[in-house]
């Protein structure tokens, strides 16, 4: 459900407000927006794990009397699992959504005191009713 621009604004105003009451706790919780995993890793990574599966296939139908099936099957278990770990992890983006040029604008945008804004907001609303 989405939200209306009164709320998507109030949203907006209280997380301006928490970056400028405690920037250190509102930095570790954002969330960058491309964080997602992407397509590309989950593709890559089911055919490195479906490699994996073939030398461990590879290695059980050999001879199980060879030390080189034993070696085999080791080596696609670890295909295998890298290939998973690849396609379930998320890559590494150097990328700050939050620039000093937009934290200004954000700032210059902000009310100076949120709170007395809101309580203003609120005092309107019983007024009008």
């Amino acid at each position: 459900m989405a939200l209306s621009e009164h709320e998507q604004r109030l949203l907006d105003q209280l997380e301006q407000q928490l970056h400028a009451e405690d920037p250190k706790f509102a930095n570790s919780m954002a969330t960058p927006a491309a964080t997602g995993i992407s397509t590309r890793r989950i593709v890559l990574g089911a055919l490195v794990a479906v490699a994996g599966i073939g030398l461990l296939l590879g290695g059980v139908a050999l001879a199980s009397d060879t030390p080189f099936s034993l070696v085999l099957g080791i080596l696609g278990f670890l295909v295998m699992g890298a290939g998973v770990y690849y396609a379930t992890t998320r890559g590494k983006r150097g990328s700050q959504s939050h620039t000093p040029a937009r934290k200004n604008e954000r700032e210059a945008s902000a009310p100076k005191n949120f709170m007395s804004n809101l309580e203003n907001k609120w005092d309107e609303r019983k007024r009008d009713q």
